[in-house]
């Protein structure tokens, strides 16, 4: 058997749908990042250039940009492929769960963080299709063990809801501390 492979084969390019305005996205971002490297990076006198702030964000970013470069000529210069549109669709359509999160974290302060949890955790789990009475009890659970785990065994610290706030007293107690 043969591992021989020609140069051709080795730098053999498969292209995909959206690859051209990924390019671009990536292009763009790189060069505006490098745009700003004096005004996030400082200069410090006396120094040699390779111990200076600047220079190791500057070499990145200008690799960076380079890489950007080439990857959209390769993309040009590439056969074009339908698709493209769904691709980016796809792309834009997976943000929604960065929504939710941003949801779920602006919610959390109000409600407290196990109604939050249990309901956001429901909530996507309807949200990606599952009805059965199992999902939705899995969902729960596996909500309320997330809450246990990072509130009362690890003890990290997070904001009281308001909603704990019309508790009564020994309940209150209780859901600030372990819930």
């Amino acid at each position: 058997m043969s591992h021989v492979k020609t140069l051709q084969s080795l730098f053999k390019r498969y292209r995909r749908p959206g690859d051209i305005v990924f390019a671009w996205v990536i292009l763009i971002f790189s060069v505006f990042l490098l745009s700003q490297i004096t005004q996030q990076t400082a200069y410090t006198s006396g120094k040699s250039i390779v111990t200076q702030p600047r220079f190791w964000p500057a070499v990145a970013l200008i690799g960076m940009t380079v890489f950007a470069v080439f990857h959209l000529l390769g993309s040009a210069l590439s056969e074009r492929i339908s698709g493209r549109w769904q691709e980016i669709w796809l792309w834009v359509s997976s943000l929604e769960y960065a929504a939710w999160f941003i949801a779920y974290a602006a919610v959390v302060p109000y409600l407290g963080y196990l109604p939050s949890t249990v309901a956001f955790a429901v909530l996507l789990v309807l949200r990606v299709g599952y009805r059965s009475r199992a999902a939705l009890v899995g969902s729960v659970a596996s909500a309320v063990v997330i809450v246990v785990l990072f509130k009362t065994i690890l003890q990290v610290k997070l904001p009281a809801g308001k909603f704990y706030e019309a508790l009564p007293a020994g309940l209150r107690q209780i859901m600030l501390t372990y819930f």
